[in-house]
């Protein structure tokens, strides 16, 4: 052996050893690396698990249905169909917006400041969140937060709004699955349409570019917005609450308006940084007045017209309702057991982007609103009393369409619509539709037909009998049935009720009309036809009713609303015309002509209207005065040629009596409402005139028998000119006899000692106080049964000089009796006398 290379042996053993200890090192060494990666691996996974162990994984169906969910604004509309009335109580304000709509300016502000790698990362920016996590752990005084756009979105969908490392998580794991299933652009609208913007001049949380733009700026069209104000939108949404340049009631907030201004600086000087603006852009960006062009403080539409919204939300959502559940009628679904299910078709109707368009003219409404605003049109409150309210409705006849409403004084004294939702006791309003009406069809009298106004008995399960009586306290024997309507005379009105229609047909009739209050127990109401009945009627009901006579005998149903559409425009409910005929046109005739000379008679119970209303004697007119007992109601139901207006006075509480001005307010009111609606919208009075039809004649009988006048009655001027319809025109001559003296007459009635029967006027039901909700108390008319307290009382006048018709023979001429006449009449039709045996004369 060599000992010369037995070193260089041993120095290469050395090396190998070396390197096989190495080797083995990093084996071990790498085995633990991985060891520890994987441990800290299932830590961290563990701990991932452990956060979102609750977190349901969603679908891609389920993904796309609740990022394409939102709650949307809904909107009401006048008449014109493009005129806000405003938006549905929801203290939310959001529109949707679709990308092509929106400008690049808008885009290129919010991705160059609150994620600039949006179009390069799948939902997390591993940056952003490194930078972010580093902020936190260093507590550093400007921490960005990291989360991209999608992560924003998912958040505001899927998440609470808590700042968690749980919901951190459940947040980038849904980001990441979101932008599997959805585009970019998909994306980017929903944060457009999802995202709180701060409060706007109106007051309402703002949600959405959209809505943004026009709470803010009053810019609807998003192409027209400044680059500085593109700017300042999308500086908001990092901290809406802060930057508000608005506070909850829509009140400037100066504070807030200069953090607002430095976020977008922030916002531009980020666009300049990433070449989203030139340098010359940004400067201009700077100078621009933003301040000067914020909008401008408006008021909810609940407090601008609260009355009108909460009754367009009532409506809307019994109509949904219905549509919903077509085995409910309207009556059902009104029943407390469906007051769950209204109630969430009126959360629905508010938050689904629905657009409802009313029947309402915007002229009209303001005008009657103001006039029901102004204290000078009526009495001073009153501590005792409260307010004096008023209740109105007009409506288009032709098509039951309600043009415009009072439903109260003061939202803010009383939230209850007295127009639609309280019922009151209708006096001699009921007249013309429970008693005139029927009989004039029937033919049981016409215009000069004669009614004995003399002492009829009544009998009364609690008293034994009771004898009704005239406002004057006195009979005056015969009268024709068109005077007995012109003064509102009781008698007359009670014998056609009583025993020619008969109480069963003349609720049926009034029913035929739209009148829904009409209880069982009225059945037996003998004097219902004065207005004694168990519940009442709505202003709204008793105003489509007389709305039948100057539409010819048609009814229409009224309605507020005309259509409702959803968010995408599709019609979700449409008004149906439910017209039917109830009576002849002739009769609505002979109704008209008679109610016109409640106006146009000396002694009509309208007549105070000649003056008030402006146009008189330009527009035709008709209506009916109603008064409960002691003045606790007072009703004036008129109409022209083209619209129906039903106006009602009172006080919540139906025993509080009106002050003796404000007997006469019903009719003043009217005339208030008339006037404004004929100077601001001439175009709803076309007709001038009311039409005559077909089938009725003027014919001259006896004043005396109210047949074809005899010898007698012609040798002494005991003649009356009137309408007939030409069905019932008489065709023989009556028994004549000189005028006799009124006397009681009692038909057929058990025989009862005169001692025995009390003389007293129609009772009235204990005026007891009533919720404004629940009905007031049974109680008789008044028009014609008290004593006026002077000229000014709507009652007529009881002037003792006036001598009654038995006592007066005088032929009265066609201009005192036709004063209100049309122009166009058909000739009189005399009929001569017939060969008769002297002694029926």
């Amino acid at each position: 052996m060599n000992p010369k290379r037995r070193p260089s042996s041993q120095k290469r053993s050395r090396w190998r050893i070396f390197g096989r200890v190495l080797l083995i090192n990093i084996k071990w060494f790498s085995l633990a690396g991985v060891l520890g990666v994987l441990f800290a691996g299932g830590l961290i996974s563990g701990y991932v698990a452990a956060l979102v162990h609750d977190e349901p994984v969603r679908s891609r169906q389920l993904i796309y249905e609740k990022v394409n969910e939102n709650a949307l604004t809904s909107f009401v509309f006048f008449n014109d169909q493009v005129t806000p009335v405003g938006r549905m109580r929801m203290e939310e304000d959001r529109q949707l917006v679709d990308l092509k709509d929106v400008p690049q300016s808008i885009v290129d502000a919010l991705i160059s400041t609150e994620d600039s790698q949006f179009y390069e990362h799948h939902g997390v920016d591993l940056k952003g969140t490194a930078r972010a996590v580093k902020q936190k752990l260093l507590n550093e005084n400007r921490q960005t937060g990291g989360s991209t756009l999608t992560q924003q979105v998912a958040r505001r969908v899927f998440l609470s709004l808590d700042k968690t490392d749980s919901r951190k998580v459940k947040e980038m794991l849904l980001a990441l699955r979101m932008e599997r299933f959805m585009g970019k652009d998909k994306i980017l609208t929903a944060y457009l349409n999802k995202m709180p913007f701060g409060n706007g001049s109106a007051g309402y949380n703002l949600y959405g570019i959209k809505s943004a733009s026009l709470g803010i700026f009053n810019v609807s069209d998003l192409h027209k917005l400044h680059i500085a104000q593109a700017a300042y939108l999308a500086g908001l949404p990092q901290l809406p609450s802060v930057y508000s340049a608005f506070d909850g009631k829509g009140n400037f907030d100066e504070e807030g308006f200069n953090k607002a201004m430095e976020r977008q600086r922030v916002v531009l000087e980020r666009m300049l940084a990433t070449g989203k603006l030139t340098l010359s852009e940004y400067n201009e960006a700077l100078q621009f007045d933003v301040r000067a062009t914020l909008a401008p403080h408006r008021e909810k539409s609940y407090n601008t017209f609260p009355y009108l919204m909460l009754e367009t939300e009532r409506e809307a959502a019994q109509l949904l309702a219905l549509q919903q559940n077509p085995n409910l009628t309207a009556a059902e679904i009104s029943k407390p057991e469906h007051a769950e299910l209204l109630q969430n078709t009126r959360e629905e109707l508010q938050r689904s982007g629905y657009r409802i368009y009313t029947t309402i003219n915007k002229k009209i409404y303001s005008n009657m609103r103001q006039i029901a605003a102004n204290p000078q049109n009526f009495s001073p409150y009153s501590k005792k009393k409260g307010l004096e309210q008023i209740a109105a409705i007009m409506i288009d006849h032709k098509t039951g369409a309600i043009l415009g409403m009072i439903e109260g004084r003061d939202f803010n004294t009383e939230q209850m619509n007295y127009a639609t939702q309280m019922t009151r006791q209708p006096g001699s309003a009921m007249k013309p539709i429970a008693a005139y009406l029927p009989a004039l069809e029937k033919g049981y009298t016409q215009p000069a037909g004669l009614i004995d106004d003399s002492q009829i008995i009544l009998k009364d399960g609690r008293k034994g009998y009771h004898i009704p009586k005239n406002y004057n306290r006195r009979y005056e024997g015969l009268m024709t049935a068109r005077e007995a309507l012109n003064r509102s005379i009781n008698i007359p009105a009670l014998r056609l009720f009583l025993y020619e229609v008969k109480i069963p047909n003349a609720w049926n009739f009034v029913r035929s009309l739209g009148i829904t209050t009409i209880q069982p127990q009225d059945e037996h109401a003998q004097t219902g036809v004065l207005g004694g009945l168990s519940k009442g009627v709505s202003v709204e009901e008793l105003t489509a009713a007389y709305g039948t006579i100057p539409n010819m005998g048609v009814y229409n149903a009224p309605h507020l609303i005309s259509k409702i559409t959803d968010a995408n425009g599709k019609i979700v409910y449409e008004f149906k015309p439910q017209t039917k005929r109830v009576y002849s046109q002739q009769t609505a005739f002979l109704m008209t002509d008679m109610l016109r000379t409640v106006i146009s008679d000396p002694r009509g119970t309208g007549k105070r209207l000649q003056k008030a209303f402006k146009s008189y004697g330009t527009i035709d007119i008709a209506g009916k005065t109603g008064t409960t007992q002691n003045f606790g109601d007072v009703w004036f139901m008129g109409y022209t040629p083209d619209v129906t207006l039903g106006v009602w006075a009172g006080y919540r509480q139906q025993v509080n009596t009106l002050s003796q001005e404000g007997h006469t307010r019903a009719q003043s009111v009217w005339a208030l409402i008339m006037n404004e609606a004929v100077k601001d919208q001439p175009e709803l009075f076309k007709h001038k005139h009311f039409i005559q039809p077909e089938g009725v004649v003027k014919v001259t009988v006896s004043s005396l028998t109210g047949k074809l006048p005899g010898r007698y009655s012609r040798q002494s001027g005991h003649l009356v000119t009137d309408w007939f319809n030409q069905k019932y025109v008489p065709t023989e001559v009556g028994r004549e006899q000189l005028p006799r003296s009124a006397r009681p007459v009692v038909p057929s009635k058990p025989e009862v000692k005169k001692e025995d029967v009390p003389e007293v006027k129609v009772p009235a039901t204990d005026q007891e106080e009533v919720p404004p909700e629940e009905t007031a108390p049974a109680v008789p008319d008044t028009d014609a049964e008290i004593e006026p307290l002077d000229e000014n009382n709507d009652v007529p006048s009881t002037d003792t000089s006036q001598p009654s018709i038995e006592n007066e023979p005088e032929t009265p001429s066609e201009s005192e009796n036709q004063s209100g006449a049309p122009k166009t009449q058909p000739d009189e039709v005399i009929y001569p006398e017939p060969t008769v045996d002297q002694s029926n004369n």
